[in-house]
C-alpha cells in the first residue's frame, strides 16, 4: 500500500510540474494586434473578392454567425523589436475553422478542435525581417464536426453563434515546449507500461528526478532535465520487438455533417497545415485518399495544389485509394465501383504520373464481397480499412489477412490494430496497436495513422514529436514514420502465414443506412440506368458510322457527380438536409443532361437505321438497353396520336412495334377463386388479390394457409445512438401490421394485356399508402406500384411476403453476381445479420421451386424462416431532423417460379425492371429490326457497352457471370470490328489477350462471377 501511495504521489508531482509549466511558461511575452477588422458574408467567396471587401472594427469576446456564414477578418500585426531572436507565433482561437491568409496564399488551418491554435511566424526574429505584417483569417462558422446542437450527430443549429477568445502575438518558448512531451511520455510510460514491467519504474524515477532538477522560474534549469529523459529513449529495443508504421492521416468526410462545398475548405485547411508541417518535418509522411477532394484543391486553391505536387514528387505527400471517393462499400453497383476506380486511378496517373497500389476505404459501412475482385482488376493487391472493429456483435478475428471475393481473387488486407485511423501518437495507443493485434504471431508490422479526422484537421507537430522519442526506446515497440508502400511490403514478406476471409466483410452496425433518406437511393439507381443507357446509345450512334459525337467530356462530368454522391455519408443517408439537397440536386442535374444526350444519341441512331415507307402507318420504335430479347407490354403515354393504353412490344436492340388495339384480350377469369377474390392471370402466374398467388404448371401455391402476401409492418425505431444510421434488433419486437383501410381494393384495369387494382392505407398516425398491384401479359412477376406521403418520426416501414419455402439460406443479388446468407439465427454471426443489402433481387428457394423479390431502388431486406422482407422507409432525426419526411413512389414485384432462380431467369427479370424499354414514335419510316449485341448463355450478363478513355473508335465491353457457374459464352456483334482483346478495368489490354473474331462471335470462357473486359476497335 505504501508503495502504491508513493507511486501516486511520483506520478502527481511531474503531472503538477507539466501544469505550471504550460500556465505559465509555454507562452511568453504577448502582445494583441495593431489593428483587428472583419466583415461577414453567407457565400463562401475568394480570396481576391475578400480582400476588396469593406471590413469593420472587432475585437476579441465578439460572437459571429450563424451556423455556415463565413467571416473574413483583417489582422495587423506588428511585432515588438525586443523579440529579436525569438519563436514568434500568432495565436487564434476560436470555436470556428479558420484559415490564415499571408501575401494572396493560404499558408495555415487554425482549428482549436483540431489543436491547431497558431502560425508560426518566425523560428528566430531576425533584425531583416519584417516587423510588421497583414494576415487575414477566413472564420467558417462551423467546427471540426459541423454545428449540432447537445450532440456530435445532432442536426445543425441554425442560430449558433462563434466566439473569437483569443488574437495576439506571442513568443513561444520551444524548450518549454520539448520538456512537456517529455515528461508526457515519461509518465505515460510510467502508468501503462503496469507494475510488472520494470520499464515503468524507470520512467516514473526518472520523471520524478527531472522534477527535482527542474525550477520553472529558472529555463537554465531545463536541458538537465531534459538529458535525464534522452537517457531513457535512447535505451534500444531488441531485434525481435514489434515495428509500427506510423502515417500521418487526414480522413475528411467528402460530406457528412457540413455540405460539399464545406468540404472543399476543409481540405485546403487540412492539407495546407501538412504542408508546413512537412516543410519543418522531411521525414514527415501524410497518405491522402479521394481523387474528387484532390481536384476540389487543384480548382479552388492552384497555389497550394502546386506545393502538394511537390511533395508527391518527393514521396511525402502519398495519394492512395485509387478511387474517385471514399465511396459506401454495399450500395453502388458493380459498374459505379468500376467508376470510382476508373475516374480515381485515371486522375492519380493524370496528375502525379502514377496509380495508386492500395485501396484506402477505412470509414465505409461493410465491404462487398466482389470488391477484390474490382481492386485486382485495377492494379490494387492491397486493401486498408479499420471500420469492422465498430461490429456491434461479433469481434472480427484478423487485423492482417487475405480477403477472397466470391470469384476467388485475393487481396492482402490489413487493419490498423488501433481500430482508428485517427491516432493521436500517444504511448497508450502505440501500446494498443500491439496488444489489440490478432495476427502478432504471424506478421511483426502494423500501421498506426495518425492525424485529426473525419471532420479534417491532419497531423499536429506534437503528435510527430510524441512518435521522436518512442522511434526505438526500450519497452515500447518501434515507431518508424512511414508509408503504406512500405507496411504492405513488409507484410508481403510475412504473409506465409496468414489466413484467408471468404466473402463479404459484413459490418454488424450502420445496417439502417441501407434504407435511411430514401429518395438519394432512389436517385442513385436511376442515375447508374440514365448513364448506362446514354452510353450504351451513345456508343451505338457512334459506331454505325454516323457524324455523332461520343459525349466524352459530359459524360465524365455527370459520372463524377454520381460518383461523388457515392460518398459513405450521403448515398447511406447519414447526413444532414444541406447535404440531401446538394445530392437530390446533383441527381435532378444528371436526369436533365442526361436525357438531353440520351435523345441526341437516339435520334442520331433512328437516322441511320430508318427507311422511307409508303402511307402513313403509325408505328413506334422499341429500344432495348439490355443484352437479350424482351417481350413486354408498353405504355402508349407520350407517344403521338395514343390514348395512353398498353400494348406489347418484344424483340432485342431496336425493333419496329405495329400498334394494334389488343394483343392479348382476355377477360379475366373470375370463376377461379372464391366469391372475395379478384384474379388476375397470364401463361406464367395466377395471382388472387388477399389470398395467394401460384404458378399453374406445378398448381403450387407460394404463401402459407393463413398468411398474408405484400404485408406492410410497422416497427418502432429507436437506436441506441447512431440514428441515421443504426437499426436495432430490438425492433423487430415492436411489430405492427398496417391494416386500416383508407380505400378499399378496386379494380382500374379489368384485363387485356394489363389487368391492375389498387388501394390505400393509412399508417402510423399520419401517414398514407397508395398502391397500384399491375399484372402485365407475358410478364412471370407482379409489380406493386407505390405511393406514401410518409410523416413518421422513429418508425421503419417494412413489406413481407411469407412463401412456402424452406431453405436454410436465401439469396442476394450484389455487385456482378450474388451470395448466400442463412435464413436461421444459429449463431451470433447469422444473428447480427436481422437487416442486409441487396441490390435489384432477391430468391428463397428450395429445389424445383422459389419465390423472388423485386424493387426498383430499395436496399435493405431480410429473409428470416420464410418470410421475404424489403424495407422501404425509415424516419431518423438526426443528423437530418426531416429525413424522409416526403413523398415517395416505388415499385417492387413478387416472382414466383419453377426450378432455379437461375433457369427461371430471375436475374434477367430484375434487369428489365429496372431498366425499362425506350419508346420513340417513327411515322414516316421503318426500320429493320437490328441488335448490337448477343450473348449466348444466360449465365453471362453485357453490364455495360461504352467509349473506351480516351480512344477514339473503341468500344469496351463489360460483361459477368452471374449464376455462379463455369461456362463459355460467345459474344456477338453487328458493330464493324476489326480487332478485339481482353483489358482490365481501367481499360489497358491485357497481356496475350487477343480475341480471334470467328463466325460465332468472340470465345470467353468464365469461371464464377468472373468480370470481364473487352476493347472492341471498330473500322472507320
Amino acid at each position: 500500500v505504501a508503495a502504491a501511495a508513493a507511486a501516486a504521489w511520483w506520478v502527481s508531482c511531474p503531472r503538477s510540474l507539466c501544469l505550471r509549466l504550460s500556465d505559465h511558461r509555454l507562452f511568453g511575452d504577448c502582445c494583441p494586434p495593431a489593428s483587428l477588422s472583419f466583415f461577414q458574408t453567407p457565400r463562401r467567396i475568394p480570396y481576391d473578392e475578400a480582400v476588396g471587401q469593406e471590413f469593420r472594427p472587432a475585437k476579441v469576446g465578439d460572437s459571429f454567425g450563424p451556423t455556415w456564414e463565413t467571416c473574413w477578418f483583417k489582422v495587423e500585426l506588428s511585432i515588438p523589436q525586443a523579440w529579436a531572436g525569438q519563436e514568434v507565433h500568432f495565436v487564434w482561437e476560436s470555436d470556428g475553422e479558420g484559415m490564415v491568409w499571408r501575401d494572396g496564399q493560404p499558408v495555415q488551418g487554425l482549428t482549436k478542435e483540431g489543436e491547431k491554435t497558431s502560425y508560426i511566424l518566425t523560428s528566430s526574429l531576425k533584425e531583416s525581417e519584417p516587423h510588421s505584417l497583414t494576415l487575414y483569417v477566413e472564420l467558417a462558422c462551423n467546427g471540426l464536426f459541423g454545428a449540432g446542437k447537445g450532440s456530435m450527430i445532432a442536426p445543425p443549429d441554425p442560430d449558433r453563434r462563434f466566439t473569437l477568445s483569443k488574437a495576439e502575438l506571442v513568443i513561444f518558448n520551444r524548450d518549454v515546449y520539448e520538456l512537456l512531451v517529455d515528461l508526457e511520455i515519461l509518465l505515460d510510460m510510467a502508468q501503462l507500461l503496469g507494475e510488472e514491467n520494470q520499464r515503468s519504474f524507470q520512467a516514473l524515477y526518472t520523471a520524478n528526478q527531472m522534477v527535482n532538477m527542474c525550477d520553472v522560474t529558472d529555463p537554465s534549469t531545463f536541458p538537465a532535465a531534459r538529458d535525464l529523459a534522452a537517457a531513457i529513449f535512447s535505451q534500444r529495443n531488441g531485434k525481435s520487438q514489434h515495428t509500427i508504421h506510423a502515417v500521418g492521416h487526414c480522413h475528411i468526410d467528402s460530406a457528412w455533417l457540413w455540405p460539399y462545398e464545406e468540404t472543399i475548405r476543409k481540405c485546403a485547411r487540412s492539407w495546407v497545415t501538412v504542408v508546413r508541417l512537412m516543410e519543418r518535418n522531411p521525414e514527415l509522411t501524410f497518405a491522402c485518399s479521394q481523387a474528387q477532394q484532390f481536384e476540389w484543391v487543384r480548382t479552388w486553391y492552384p497555389g497550394l495544389y502546386a506545393q502538394i505536387q511537390e511533395f508527391v514528387a518527393k514521396e511525402q505527400f502519398i495519394p492512395v485509394g485509387g478511387t474517385w471517393v471514399e465511396m459506401d462499400g454495399n450500395l453502388p453497383s458493380g459498374e459505379s465501383m468500376v467508376r470510382q476506380f476508373l475516374q480515381g486511378q485515371l486522375f492519380f496517373q493524370e496528375q502525379f504520373g502514377r496509380i495508386c497500389s492500395e485501396f484506402w476505404l477505412p470509414d465505409t459501412f461493410g465491404y462487398s464481397a466482389q470488391l477484390p475482385q474490382l481492386m485486382r482488376g485495377c492494379g490494387i493487391r492491397r486493401f486498408l480499412t479499420q471500420k469492422l472493429s465498430w461490429n456491434l456483435v461479433n469481434t472480427f478475428p484478423h487485423h492482417t489477412f487475405f480477403w477472397e471475393g466470391i470469384d476467388g481473387s485475393r487481396v492482402l488486407t490489413h487493419f490498423p490494430p488501433g481500430d482508428s485511423y485517427g491516432m493521436h501518437g500517444r504511448v497508450e495507443e502505440i501500446l494498443k496497436t500491439v496488444k489489440n493485434n490478432k495476427d502478432k504471431g504471424c506478421v511483426n508490422h502494423s500501421a498506426l495513422l495518425f492525424g485529426f479526422g473525419d471532420g479534417g484537421g491532419g497531423p499536429t507537430q506534437k503528435m510527430l514529436d510524441r512518435m521522436k522519442r518512442m522511434s526505438d526506446t526500450d519497452g515500447l515497440p518501434r515507431v518508424q514514420i512511414s508509408t503504406p508502400d512500405r507496411l504492405f511490403s513488409v507484410l508481403e514478406k510475412e504473409s506465409s502465414q496468414l489466413c484467408t476471409w471468404v466473402g463479404e466483410l459484413f459490418l454488424e452496425l450502420h445496417n439502417g443506412t441501407y434504407t435511411t433518406q430514401a429518395q438519394i437511393k432512389k436517385g442513385n439507381r436511376e442515375c447508374e440506368r440514365i448513364l448506362h443507357d446514354v452510353e450504351v446509345l451513345s456508343t451505338l450512334a457512334v459506331a454505325r458510322g454516323s457524324a455523332f459525337q461520343y459525349p466524352a467530356s459530359q459524360l465524365q462530368r455527370l459520372w463524377r457527380l454520381l460518383l461523388l454522391n457515392q460518398f459513405h455519408d450521403v448515398l447511406p443517408g447519414s447526413c444532414i438536409q444541406l447535404v440531401v439537397e446538394d445530392a437530390l440536386q446533383y441527381y435532378t442535374e444528371i436526369r436533365r443532361v442526361g436525357a438531353r444526350l440520351q435523345e441526341e444519341a437516339v435520334q442520331s441512331l433512328c437516322r441511320e437505321l430508318l427507311q422511307p415507307k409508303a402511307g402513313s402507318t403509325e408505328s413506334t420504335l422499341v429500344l432495348n438497353t439490355l443484352p437479350w430479347e424482351r417481350t413486354e407490354v408498353i405504355s402508349r403515354t407520350g407517344l403521338p396520336g395514343h390514348d395512353g393504353a398498353p400494348d406489347l412490344a418484344s424483340g432485342g436492340g431496336l425493333r419496329e412495334v405495329r400498334l394494334s388495339p389488343s394483343y392479348w384480350n382476355r377477360a379475366p377469369q373470375t370463376s377461379l377463386g372464391s366469391s372475395h377474390c379478384t384474379p388476375f392471370s397470364t401463361a406464367f402466374l395466377l395471382f388472387f388479390l388477399h389470398c395467394c398467388f401460384s404458378v399453374p404448371l406445378c398448381s403450387r401455391e407460394s404463401v402459407p394457409d393463413g398468411c398474408y402476401a405484400n404485408q406492410f409492418a410497422l416497427f418502432d425505431d429507436v437506436p441506441l445512438y447512431w440514428d441515421a444510421w443504426d437499426v436495432m434488433d430490438y425492433h423487430l419486437e415492436t411489430r405492427k401490421p398496417v391494416t386500416m383501410l383508407l380505400k378499399p381494393l378496386e379494380i382500374t384495369l379489368a384485363g387485356g394485356l394489363r389487368g391492375s387494382a389498387s388501394f390505400s392505407l393509412q399508417i402510423g398516425k399520419s401517414s398514407t399508402l397508395t398502391q397500384e398491384i399491375i399484372l402485365d401479359a407475358t410478364c412471370p412477376y407482379l409489380r406493386f406500384l407505390t405511393q406514401v406521403e410518409w410523416k413518421e418520426a422513429h418508425k421503419f416501414l417494412k413489406v413481407e411476403f411469407p412463401v412456402q419455402v424452406r431453405s436454410t439460406n436465401a439469396t442476394y443479388e450484389i455487385q456482378f453476381g450474388h451470395l448466400q446468407r442463412p435464413t436461421h439465427w444459429n449463431t451470433s454471426w447469422d444473428w447480427a445479420r436481422f437487416e442486409v443489402w441487396a441490390h435489384k433481387w432477391l430468391d428463397l428457394s428450395e429445389h424445383g421451386f422459389g419465390v423472388a423479390l423485386l424493387n426498383d431502388c430499395k436496399y435493405g431486406a431480410s429473409a428470416h424462416g420464410n418470410i421475404l422482407s424489403l424495407s422501404l422507409l425509415r424516419a431518423p432525426k438526426s443528423p437530418d431532423a426531416t429525413a424522409d419526411i416526403a413523398h415517395h413512389q416505388f415499385t417492387y414485384a413478387v416472382m414466383p417460379h419453377l426450378g432455379s432462380f437461375q433457369d427461371a431467369g430471375v436475374i434477367q427479370c430484375a434487369y428489365n425492371m429496372n431498366f425499362p424499354l425506350h419508346a420513340v414514335p417513327a411515322s414516316s419510316a421503318q426500320c429493320p429490326a437490328w441488335s448490337a449485341f448477343s450473348v449466348s448463355s444466360p449465365a453471362v450478363v453485357l453490364e455495360t457497352v461504352k467509349q473506351a478513355s480516351p480512344r477514339g473508335r473503341t468500344v469496351v465491353v463489360r460483361l459477368y457471370e452471374a449464376h455462379g457457374s463455369t461456362v463459355v459464352a460467345w459474344l456477338q456483334t453487328s458493330l464493324p470490328v476489326k480487332e478485339a482483346m481482353l483489358c482490365d478495368l481501367l481499360e489497358r489490354p491485357a497481356a496475350q489477350g487477343s480475341l480471334p473474331l470467328e463466325q460465332r462471335g468472340m470465345r470467353l470462357s468464365f469461371t464464377p462471377f468472373r468480370v470481364l473486359s473487352i476493347l472492341l476497335v471498330l473500322r472507320q
